[in-house]
């Protein structure tokens, strides 16, 4: 997709939120829901009207009345040029700030880009350990945002979650990166079938309904979790038989 760029004409309105403006597209097409860059501050373009009535684009050579947030509104100045930015232009510190806000879902950037690039800084190795658990924190808040946007199922939400969670204790140990037999506890409470009984149907998993083979797959995945983080548990203990007597089962589900 080309680089949108706006052109400021005037600043109609503005407060510590945002404001309104008008400007000409001068490249590309600029499309509600991007973000743009005003030196290293963000805007989001929010709404676009052209001719008093709402619309989701507009092309170069073209004027519009938009509606931006963003601090940096205010100090607009005419003739100032705007560059679109993908989600991946963001700082670490505009996303934590915007995931402790309640935005619409449509607002940029998307929950599944933001995780897929949060993960992506977390496994980071080149960066500071303490960056990389801040952005450890982005990614699972954009996974439960995901979630909610996708209609994910607990098994579902709870594997995503896992695994930012596992890789976060496994690298940086219980101390920085979270609590081993926490997050055991949460999946093992999540799985609705003793061992057990799970084995009994993986014997016959092929006869099983669709709905009971992604059932029994998603456990697997669950175990599969657990057992990044099984050598930060204790040798002994309930916990730790109980993840053992699941890890057993695993080569036998589906």
């Amino acid at each position: 997709m080309s680089i949108a760029e706006l052109q400021v004409y005037s600043v109609e309105e503005a407060d510590v939120t945002g404001g309104v403006c008008v400007v000409r597209c001068v490249g590309g097409v600029a499309r509600t829901g991007q973000v743009y860059a005003a030196g290293e501050l963000r805007l989001w373009l929010r709404r676009i009207e052209r001719y008093g009535r709402p619309v989701g684009s507009f092309g170069a050579g073209h004027i519009a009345k938009v509606r931006l947030t963003g601090t940096v509104v205010a100090l607009l100045s005419r003739g100032q040029v705007l560059t679109s930015v993908p989600p991946e232009g963001h700082t670490l510190e505009e996303l934590e700030a915007w995931l402790a806000t309640g935005p619409p879902p449509e607002d940029e950037p998307p929950p599944r880009t933001l995780r897929v690039m949060a993960v992506g800084r977390m496994q980071d190795e080149r960066g500071p350990d303490e960056v990389r658990l801040r952005w450890g924190r982005v990614a699972l808040a954009a996974t439960y945002r995901c979630a909610r946007a996708e209609g994910a199922g607990d098994l579902a939400r709870a594997a995503e979650l896992a695994a930012v969670r596992g890789y976060l204790i496994r690298s940086f140990g219980p101390e920085r990166g979270g609590d081993p037999a926490a997050l055991c506890r949460e999946l093992l409470d999540l799985i609705d079938l003793s061992p057990g009984a799970a084995v009994a149907q993986a014997r016959v998993w092929r006869d099983l309904p669709h709905e009971r083979i992604l059932h029994l797959r998603r456990i697997k995945v669950l175990i599969a979790r657990m057992a990044l983080v099984r050598p930060h548990l204790p040798d002994a203990g309930a916990l730790a038989e109980a993840v053992d007597a699941w890890a057993a089962v695993r080569p036998h589900l589906p």
